[in-house]
Protein backbone atom coordinates (compact mmCIF):
# COMPACT_ATOMS: atom_id res chain seq x y z
CA UNK A 1 0.00 0.00 0.00
CA UNK A 2 1.60 3.30 -1.22
CA UNK A 3 1.12 6.54 0.66
CA UNK A 4 0.36 9.91 -1.54
CA UNK A 5 3.37 12.36 -0.68
CA UNK A 6 0.74 14.48 2.06
CA UNK A 7 0.60 11.26 4.22
CA UNK A 8 3.77 10.61 4.25
CA UNK A 9 4.74 14.14 5.06
CA UNK A 10 1.84 14.29 8.05
CA UNK A 11 3.49 10.92 9.16
CA UNK A 12 7.40 12.42 9.80
CA UNK A 13 7.80 14.14 12.98
CA UNK A 14 8.81 17.70 12.79
CA UNK A 15 11.94 19.52 14.72
CA UNK A 16 11.68 21.41 17.16
CA UNK A 17 12.79 24.45 15.66
CA UNK A 18 10.09 23.62 12.96
CA UNK A 19 7.07 23.06 15.41
CA UNK A 20 8.06 26.23 17.16
CA UNK A 21 7.69 28.17 14.34
CA UNK A 22 4.57 26.87 13.17
CA UNK A 23 2.99 27.18 16.19
CA UNK A 24 4.38 30.86 16.62
CA UNK A 25 1.88 31.96 14.29
CA UNK A 26 -1.09 31.14 15.52
CA UNK A 27 -3.51 32.31 17.90
CA UNK A 28 -3.03 32.35 21.88
CA UNK A 29 -5.48 29.63 22.64
CA UNK A 30 -3.80 27.25 20.09
CA UNK A 31 -0.83 27.77 21.56
CA UNK A 32 -2.34 26.98 25.01
CA UNK A 33 -3.63 24.19 23.69
CA UNK A 34 -0.53 22.84 22.62
CA UNK A 35 1.21 23.25 25.93
CA UNK A 36 -1.23 21.48 27.96
CA UNK A 37 -0.68 18.42 25.28
CA UNK A 38 2.67 18.95 26.14
CA UNK A 39 2.57 18.46 29.73
CA UNK A 40 -0.47 15.39 29.34
CA UNK A 41 -1.05 13.72 26.21
CA UNK A 42 -3.33 12.43 24.69
CA UNK A 43 -6.27 14.64 26.05
CA UNK A 44 -9.90 14.74 24.96
CA UNK A 45 -11.50 17.65 23.37
CA UNK A 46 -13.12 18.14 27.43
CA UNK A 47 -10.05 17.15 28.79
CA UNK A 48 -8.15 20.29 27.29
CA UNK A 49 -10.65 22.26 28.05
CA UNK A 50 -11.00 21.48 31.81
CA UNK A 51 -7.04 21.32 32.04
CA UNK A 52 -6.78 24.96 29.82
CA UNK A 53 -9.75 26.63 31.53
CA UNK A 54 -10.36 27.43 27.65
CA UNK A 55 -13.99 27.52 26.53
CA UNK A 56 -15.25 23.98 24.33
CA UNK A 57 -15.97 26.39 21.32
CA UNK A 58 -12.48 27.68 21.59
CA UNK A 59 -10.58 24.50 22.55
CA UNK A 60 -12.24 23.27 19.38
CA UNK A 61 -11.18 26.30 17.08
CA UNK A 62 -7.52 25.78 18.77
CA UNK A 63 -7.42 21.72 17.71
CA UNK A 64 -8.78 22.80 14.32
CA UNK A 65 -5.77 25.51 13.68
CA UNK A 66 -3.40 23.36 15.25
CA UNK A 67 -4.56 20.27 13.20
CA UNK A 68 -4.58 22.36 9.90
CA UNK A 69 -0.79 23.46 11.03
CA UNK A 70 -0.27 19.36 11.43
CA UNK A 71 0.72 19.97 14.47
CA UNK A 72 -1.44 18.12 16.64
CA UNK A 73 -2.89 14.18 15.73
CA UNK A 74 -6.25 12.39 16.88
CA UNK A 75 -7.11 9.11 17.70
CA UNK A 76 -9.44 7.51 19.26
CA UNK A 77 -9.61 6.76 22.51
CA UNK A 78 -8.92 3.46 24.01
CA UNK A 79 -10.89 4.01 26.97
CA UNK A 80 -13.64 5.11 25.28
CA UNK A 81 -13.89 4.58 21.67
CA UNK A 82 -16.37 7.39 20.76
CA UNK A 83 -14.20 9.71 21.92
CA UNK A 84 -11.19 11.26 19.67
CA UNK A 85 -8.08 12.32 21.70
CA UNK A 86 -5.19 14.28 20.98
CA UNK A 87 -2.00 14.28 20.81
CA UNK A 88 1.55 16.57 19.48
CA UNK A 89 3.28 15.65 16.50
CA UNK A 90 6.36 16.69 17.64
Amino acid sequence: MSTSPAEAHSQETLSESEFRERLRELPPSAKLVAKVLESDSPLSQGQLADESLLPDRTVRYALNRLEESELVASRYSFKDARKQVYYLTK
